[in-house]
Order: structure tokens, then C-alpha cells, then sequence
């Protein structure tokens, strides 16, 4: 093929992903936070260092995220002592604060671009008015103490999923962690059972991410609605404790649920360390185009927004220097929207096109070559496009699948209300 045909080509398969990424709507399931940029005097209507923002969202065609409660736990508060004192008051004041900031953005500072959705008809009539549409997810069940009224609380200041851990043990079941450091209930504790049917009662979605494998399998086999996994990827492929293995995503299938996979790099595709020759010639390219260095946390934000600030002759100049150095010194490539979207293929051919979705855990460690920010998004549906996904198929893992979870859940709670 001709260079001229081979641009043909590419215009052609762009302008279709393009119309598709118009068409779908398009759910992000797993956005991180901080309360200071959504109720701030400098917030998300504005262009920020962060990867997700209201301007960027637009520019991306980005139509729906899940905005995340997340409140973490340290090792101190795993001890049995915090676990029934103050560590899960503090939690849950920071849980109500975090809930209080999406609430104040959503309908005081930006309630004319974005609004908060409380159901899956909700979200579909926002999309219809053209509007941004927020939801709320909550990450680690550890705010909610041992006061299993908190579940209801939570559902009605938005929440409409849950996910029972984060990274380490709590008072309702064991994290991946386990693999690690050893188990604390063998899955599921009895607190955990009563806030799993608590959420089927009320209509939360249950999520397994974070959770162990045996705590994940306990809860499939406890709920009585469909669960997901809001951002996990592919065991099979990058085994990380992280991941969900395939007998954890057909136990998932089985429930009607879905299979959110993450744009996260570390959960795609293991990396290893540099030598110490590329590190340095890395290091002295990045100074010669006065570009941030590329350690300490936050690191590939910084050096992504860096690089956008470069002209474009000078960005050209600086991914040629990168193409030098990969042949002098070759490296592990960081993940990138491939890596993405074979952790989405191997999904699919096993547990089928209706149990998939896609998140990026933004501002969160998410992130890939390709998909760094949400203004990259309909890169995502291009590579889609590229792998022969149709239309019909993108629409199911960009929302349509996790809307249709949301319905019956919903449905199993109307059945179950008391």
C-alpha cells in the first residue's frame, strides 16, 4: 500500500470512530478526586493540572464518569482497636465531605454543564439535554464503621455503587492485599454479608475491585443483583494481585455483571526498571526540552501536561529523541491504549461483549500512552474501531453495558424494599 492510500485509510477509519464516539454515550467508571476541585475557588470548570476537568472532558468527548468517594486506610487503622474507635469517624467525615463537594459542584458551581445522575433513566434523559453527567461510586466500605444504617446514608447522598475494600483489610472483607500479608476473614465477615444484601436492598451496586479473590467469590455467590468490577483489568495477562483471574470473571458473567477494565499501567503490563544508561539518557532529553523529571508521585501527569505545552515542532523533535534513545537503549514501553485494548479483547472472546467496560482511574494512578487525560478519550474508541469493534459493540462497553447493570439492580431493590 501507498503512503497516499495508507492515509486514505487512516482518514477513513478516523472520520468513522469519530461519528461513532458522537453516537455512543460514553461512561467512565472510576475518576478520583480531591474536594478542593470540585468546591474551590479553582475548580473542574476550569482547565487544571489534573487529568480530569470539565474542559477536558468536552474536548474528549468524554459524557458520563462515576466521580469517586475514596477514603483510604493506613496500617494503623487496621489494627482491631481502629478498626471499632476513631479511625472510621475520621473516615466518614472525610466520606461526607468528598460527598458534600460533588453535590455542591453538581448543583450550585456547574449544575448548567453537568448534572448528577441517580439512575440509569436518569443519566439517558441528562444525555438527551445535551448536558455532562456526574454519578457517584464509593471506594472502600471502611467509612461506614459498623453502622449498617450508613448504607442508606450513603445511597441517599448519591452513592450507587460500593466497593467493600481498598487496599487492605477492613471490617467487611479481606483485600487483595491478602496475597501478601496473610487474611484477616477468609473473604466475606459477617458485617460484610449484612452490608451486601443492605446494598441489593437498596440498589447499589455491588463492586469487587480491590477485593481478594476469595472475598470476590463469596460476594458473587452473597448478591442477590449483578455485580462489577468498576476498575480492575485482565489476571491473565498482567498477574497482579489487582487483576481478576479468568474463573473470577466467569463467576462475574454469571451474575448478569460487568467487567470494567482500567487504564491503569501497572495493572496492564508489568514493568521492569531501566538500566541505568536509558535512565540517564532519558533524564538529559527531558532537560533539554526543559521538561519536568520523570520521578516522585504524579510524575507522568506532570511530564504529559509538560508536553503538551511543547509547540508542536518541538514535541515532534522530542518523540524523535525518544525513538533514538528506544533503539540505542531499548526499554520496557510504558503501557499504552494497545495494552488497553487487549485486556478488552481477551474479556470479550471469554466472557462476551455484554459483560465489558472501560475506566481510566483518572487522577488516581490511571493513565496510559494514548489515554493520559480525558481529553484524549476518543482515542479510545478509535483503537476500538481499529480492532474491528462495530458500533453496536463500542456503545455496549463505553455505558450501555453498565446501564443495563444499573436497571436490573434497580429492579432487584424494587423487589426487595421493606
Amino acid at each position: 500500500m501507498t503512503q497516499a492510500q495508507t492515509t486514505t485509510v487512516e482518514h477513513a477509519l478516523r472520520k468513522r470512530a469519530q461519528a461513532i464516539h458522537e453516537n455512543v454515550l460514553s461512561i467512565d467508571t472510576h475518576v478520583d478526586f480531591e474536594p478542593q476541585n470540585l468546591s474551590g475557588e479553582q475548580n473542574y470548570t476550569q482547565r487544571l493540572d489534573t487529568q480530569f476537568d470539565l474542559p477536558k472532558m468536552i474536548e474528549g468527548g468524554l459524557d458520563a464518569l462515576f466521580i469517586v468517594v475514596y477514603v483510604g486506610q493506613t496500617r494503623e487503622t487496621q489494627n482491631p482497636e481502629a478498626l471499632k474507635s476513631s479511625g472510621f469517624e475520621r473516615a466518614y467525615a472525610r466520606a461526607i465531605e468528598k460527598f458534600a463537594a460533588i453535590w455542591s459542584f453538581t448543583h450550585e458551581i456547574a449544575q448548567d454543564r453537568i448534572e448528577l445522575a441517580l439512575d440509569a433513566a436518569h443519566v439517558r434523559r441528562i444525555s438527551a439535554q445535551g448536558k455532562k453527567i456526574a454519578l457517584i461510586g464509593v471506594e472502600n466500605g471502611y467509612p461506614l464503621g459498623e453502622d449498617i444504617g450508613r448504607v442508606k446514608e450513603f445511597y441517599d447522598r448519591g452513592a450507587r455503587y460500593m466497593s467493600l475494600t481498598h487496599n487492605g483489610h477492613n471490617q467487611l472483607a479481606d483485600s487483595h492485599t491478602g496475597e501478601r500479608d496473610g487474611w484477616k476473614w477468609n473473604g466475606v465477615s459477617p458485617l460484610g454479608e449484612q452490608v451486601i444484601e443492605e446494598m441489593n436492598r437498596l440498589g447499589i451496586m455491588v463492586d469487587v475491585s480491590h477485593a481478594s479473590k476469595e472475598a470476590m467469590l463469596q460476594t458473587v455467590a452473597l448478591s442477590k443483583a449483578p455485580v462489577i468490577a468498576s476498575h480492575s483489568s485482565v489476571r491473565a495477562l498482567c498477574n497482579v494481585s489487582r487483576n481478576i483471574d479468568d474463573e473470577q470473571l466467569l463467576a462475574l458473567k454469571q451474575t448478569g455483571g460487568v467487567f470494567q477494565v482500567v487504564a491503569y499501567q501497572d495493572f496492564l503490563k508489568k514493568r521492569e526498571v531501566d538500566s541505568p544508561e536509558r535512565q540517564a539518557a532519558l533524564a538529559t532529553a527531558r532537560r533539554s526540552f526543559g521538561l519536568p523529571d520523570q520521578n516522585g508521585p504524579g510524575h507522568r501527569l506532570r511530564l504529559h501536561s509538560a508536553l503538551k505545552q511543547l509547540p508542536d515542532d518541538r514535541r515532534a523533535e522530542y518523540e524523535t529523541k525518544l525513538a533514538e534513545i528506544d533503539q540505542e537503549y531499548p526499554g520496557n514501553a510504558p503501557a499504552s491504549l494497545k495494552d488497553l485494548v487487549d485486556h478488552i479483547d481477551h474479556a470479550v472472546k471469554l466472557i462476551g461483549i455484554d459483560h465489558v467496560g472501560i475506566s481510566s482511574d483518572f487522577d488516581g494512578g490511571g493513565g496510559v500512552e494514548g489515554w493520559n487525560d480525558a481529553s484524549e478519550t476518543f482515542n479510545v474508541t478509535l483503537e476500538l474501531v481499529r480492532r474491528g469493534y462495530n458500533e453496536e459493540q463500542i456503545e455496549k462497553l463505553w455505558g450501555g453495558n453498565l446501564l443495563r447493570v444499573m436497571d436490573k439492580v434497580q429492579r432487584v431493590a424494587s423487589g426487595r424494599q421493606q
